[in-house]
């Protein structure tokens, strides 16, 4: 029985430059492996999931072509960073004071962004995307988590354009403008970031994962019906460990002001790391080699600024670099995994 292989990613703004550095490596080492050019990411996973700026690159590498192929390879994702990431980022110093830095307004228009998006995507919707997938989001009116799921997306009701999609899952709380989104059926939904809840998102395509049937998904009869952790091989990207340390002199009398940075810091990387910490202990009640078939890739940041939104000209360069120096120090893993992709293809 071949294994269900499961890409997840981080929420991080800006920084998705640098798993999109290292995907863009893991795609090059399959073409190698396979001596196969062409070969795209996407077509090397079964599931994918994705939080805010993980939750494009994954849409990116799911998109279809107008021959039912894959639209775009890792390095097509990670030029949406490379090449747009200043101009969506971008704000006039006459903007920067007129929404105070984003105490009084969102400190970015949503316009650039959404404009890459249509750009990308077009009028590609859920229900086609090429692989069965997640993307996270929160439902501000409603006041509960929403999932975007291709298996939900049959529905016309559940279905959306993939622009919106990527749209609600980045809409973070002080960057952007919540997303207001429809429905392929019309219903109007108020969205914001998924990060709030679900920055590492691989516990939640885990959950996912096992309700699926994938030998029908994928038309594979080696592939499993609602697997379990023993069937499943899962790879979870972030997009950098930096450790800010906060000191109690400096908060012992901070108001909801100088909490507000510190706390969307505090609860992204505490989320990662927690489901970090389930799926290992999840993966380590495994017998034989089943127990190795997780991995968390979380690069370091070390030339660039860990900021989620500094996308100037220099820090991007810098963030490509650090995904560079990530590549080196996780070769032998990403090594493992391509192998192990390929064998389960």
């Amino acid at each position: 029985m071949k294994k269900v292989r499961i890409l997840s990613i981080d929420g991080g703004g800006i920084r998705g430059i640098l798993p999109g550095t290292i995907l863009t490596h893991l795609e090059k080492r399959i073409q190698d492996l396979t001596k196969n050019p062409d070969a795209k990411i996407g077509e090397y996973f079964d599931f994918m999931a994705g939080t805010s700026t993980g939750g494009i690159l994954g849409l990116i590498m799911l998109c279809p072509d107008e021959n039912g192929g894959y639209r775009f390879s890792a390095k097509d994702a990670l030029d949406l960073y490379l090449d747009q990431g200043d101009e969506i980022f971008d704000v006039s110093i006459g903007e920067k004071i007129k929404r105070m830095g984003g105490l009084r307004d969102e400190r970015y228009s949503q316009k650039e962004l959404e404009r890459a998006l249509l750009n990308y995507f077009g009028e590609i919707r859920l229900s086609q995307s090429k692989k069965p997938c997640l993307v996270t989001s929160y439902d501000m009116r409603n006041r509960k988590a929403h999932f975007f799921t291709s298996s939900d997306a049959q529905s016309e009701i559940h279905d959306f354009y993939f622009r919106d999609v990527a749209r609600a899952t980045s809409a973070a709380p002080t960057y952007f403008e919540p997303a207001h989104v429809y429905s392929i059926f019309g219903t109007p939904h108020t969205l914001i970031d998924g990060g709030v809840f679900a920055n590492n998102p691989a516990l939640c395509a885990y959950s996912e994962c096992r309700k699926l049937d994938f030998k029908t998904l994928l038309d594979d009869q080696e592939k499993p019906t609602k697997p379990s952790a023993k069937d499943m091989m899962i790879v979870s990207m972030g997009t950098g460990s930096v450790k800010t340390p906060y000191h109690f002199k400096e908060f012992k009398d901070a108001g909801l002001i100088k909490w507000v940075q510190p706390l969307i810091d505090i609860m992204m990387s505490g989320n990662s790391e927690t489901v970090d910490y389930q799926l290992a202990k999840i993966y380590s009640t495994l017998s034989g080699k089943n127990c190795e078939d997780y991995y968390r890739i979380e690069p370091k940041i070390i030339n660039a600024s860990s900021d989620m939104d500094k996308a100037d000209l220099r820090n991007l360069k810098a963030l490509h670099e650090d995904g560079k120096l990530s590549v080196m120090a996780f070769e032998s893993q990403l090594d493992e995994i391509a192998q192990k992709l390929i064998k389960n293809a």
